[in-house]
């Protein structure tokens, strides 16, 4: 997530950003309101006028990046279907990483692992996945209509994307494998190669 200059526009974005900064140096494990209020120049007291506990922060924090993924996506409407794909896939899974944004994946895999035994997580991560899965399979069918890829079960397809994207998040979060990210895009780009029309 980056930085964008001058203020935030409100307390919530100064809030959401702080959260990203404390997550990416502290992980959830070692995280707290504390350390989130470190990184946030206004009070700790307005944290808790807003969130009950971390966990009711965090779970905000995981609406607000899925506001911004969607916002994200939306700039790519434009592109031609092949690009879209490509462009999803940059989006999920950028060629290098640096220590802030390896941070906030180990993070980000750290707060999923809660999904299995707390159901307002595996609601979040739901609703995640599905907002992912309308993307791909949005792109799919516009290609399909254009004539640009081959007639493919869309929702299948979806979601046999969506399941190889999470599997490089989770390698790329658990592993020191990350020498493996060309190699996965190499066999994307060839992946949507086959789905092409031939000329």
């Amino acid at each position: 997530m980056d930085d964008d200059a001058g203020e935030p526009a409100d307390t919530r974005e100064a809030l959401m950003r702080a959260t990203f900064r404390a997550l990416c140096e502290h992980g959830y494990a070692d995280l707290s309101i504390q350390r989130i209020a470190d990184e946030f120049e206004k009070s700790k007291s307005l944290i808790y006028y807003h969130y009950d506990d971390k966990d009711a922060l965090l779970l905000d924090f995981l609406d607000y990046m899925h506001e911004r993924f969607t916002t994200g996506m939306s700039e790519m409407e434009r592109a031609s279907p092949d690009e879209q794909l490509l462009g999803f896939y940059d989006t999920v899974s950028p060629e290098e990483l640096d220590a802030e944004q390896s941070g906030f994946l180990v993070a980000l895999f750290e707060l999923r692992t809660k999904a299995p035994h707390d159901d307002a997580y595996r609601q979040s991560f739901t609703d995640m996945d599905e907002l992912m899965k309308e993307h791909l399979a949005r792109y799919l069918e516009s290609g399909i209509e254009a004539g640009v890829f081959r007639d493919v079960d869309v929702d299948e397809t979806a979601e046999l994307l969506l399941s190889a994207f999470t599997g490089v998040m989770v390698e790329r979060a658990t592993t020191d494998m990350d020498d493996r990210v060309g190699v996965h895009r190499e066999a994307f780009e060839a992946y949507v190669d086959d789905l092409r029309v031939d000329d």
